[in-house]
């Protein structure tokens, strides 16, 4: 079947069909399937605690200062 082929309808699905795909492949998840090292786990397992008790992180002005960007 060709491009000309198709009805409308088909044509949206296939260019529907592509753009998934094509975004899939350039935004996917490069550390898909890999295991999160013991370390870093416990990491985000502290800072959820943290942030559940109520402790607020380094606002995102403060690091933009520290590292000489500017912050909007």
């Amino acid at each position: 079947m060709q491009v000309k082929d198709l009805t409308t309808e088909e044509l949206k699905a296939l260019i529907r069909e592509t753009v998934i795909e094509t975004l899939g492949e350039l935004l996917g998840d490069p550390d898909e399937g890999k295991e999160i090292r013991p370390e870093i786990k416990q990491q985000l397992f502290e800072s959820r605690k943290r942030r559940a008790a109520g402790e607020r992180g380094i606002p995102a002005e403060e690091v933009a200062k520290r590292f000489g960007l500017t912050f909007s």
